[in-house]
């Protein structure tokens, strides 16, 4: 899949003010500070059009990218903030769980998740809850510059036995928004999902 375009259409609160034009979907989910909105930057050849910030909880609205006039990104907000309040954190997740559950338009979610560390209790949540979606599903670790050749394997594998203690199987793909790995893989399966 080329991008030829991506433009930042409109940042979302609620389900009510999502788009409706009826376009496919393919959103990225994860941990706050996971790096959703690098990886999303990456995978566009654009530096800037997903907000980054080394500040977790960066992304408060579910952030809808054009891309080639055919299809959005979807940028959700992290969950698992700390800092923020308790309130806020089940609104967040009350929201995101409605969006990958019930919306239509929705045909593929990129579960991010750190390959620096095992999947923690938050992301073995998610992975439950993606099972109950009827969009396509694929893990992204993040972050795999920072692991050497031999912590890359270790890491794809630890997932994918995590995955299928919960009986399923699907792609796990390692990631590096600095060096663009696993950029081709992706976009790749975003083609033949989407």
């Amino acid at each position: 899949m080329k991008i030829r375009e991506a433009t930042f259409v409109t940042g979302a609160v609620s389900m009510t003010g999502m788009p409706v034009d009826g376009l496919s979907e393919v959103a990225f989910v994860g941990r706050s500070n996971v790096g959703k909105s690098s990886l999303i930057n990456m995978l566009l050849g654009r530096k800037n059009l997903a907000r980054t910030s080394g500040t977790p909880g960066k992304t408060q609205e579910i952030n809808f990218f054009l891309v080639n006039h055919a299809l959005y990104f979807v940028d959700l907000p992290g969950f698992g903030y700390a800092r923020a309040s308790k309130r806020s954190r089940a609104k967040w997740r009350k929201t995101i769980a409605n969006y990958v559950l019930e919306r239509a338009p929705l045909k593929l979610v990129f579960q991010l998740i750190d390959s620096r560390h095992s999947p923690t209790e938050l992301d073995k949540e998610v992975m439950l809850l993606l099972k109950e979606s009827v969009a396509a599903r694929i893990v992204l670790l993040t972050k795999g510059d920072k692991l050497s050749g031999n912590q890359r394997a270790k890491s794809v594998d630890r997932t994918r036995e995590i995955l299928k203690s919960f009986h399923t199987e699907i792609p796990v793909i390692l990631t590096s928004s600095k060096t663009s790995r696993g950029k081709k893989e992706t976009l790749n399966w975003v083609r033949t999902l989407v």
